[in-house]
């Protein structure tokens, strides 16, 4: 999986890009034959919102493109820049496996669909 990360406000230390890594693991399973040709976009930092001064200091947020499939785009904010990344896969996970699920759907349907047009035909 092609891989960049942004950091926004924040000096990426050794242990949140090995933190990172572990969880971009995870996303990479799930892409199962096209993570080779994926693209991950992600970008981490501090927020520079309205909220800066609030509960939820920082994001994390992932764009991955995979072959054949959608953008998924998934974003956090949360107190800790690792509860910011688990979210922001958490979100990302989700959107994936819904992906994976209406396509096995509609290939089940069209399955079904020309079946049922070959019994029209006797």
């Amino acid at each position: 999986m092609n891989i960049r990360i942004k950091t926004t406000g924040y000096e990426m230390t050794q242990e949140t890009q090995s933190y990172l890594n572990e969880r971009l693991l995870r996303i990479e399973k799930l892409l199962n034959g096209d993570a080779e040709l994926a693209r991950c976009e992600v970008e981490i930092g501090r927020d520079a919102g309205n909220q800066r001064h609030g509960a939820n200091l920082w994001f994390a947020e992932f764009n991955i493109q995979s072959p054949g499939g959608r953008l998924v785009r998934a974003t956090n904010r949360s107190e800790s820049i690792n509860g910011a990344i688990d979210d922001a896969k958490a979100e990302a996970e989700r959107q994936i496996r819904r992906e994976r699920k209406v396509h096995i759907r509609m290939w089940r349907r069209s399955g079904a669909a020309f079946k049922k047009l070959l019994r029209m035909g006797d």
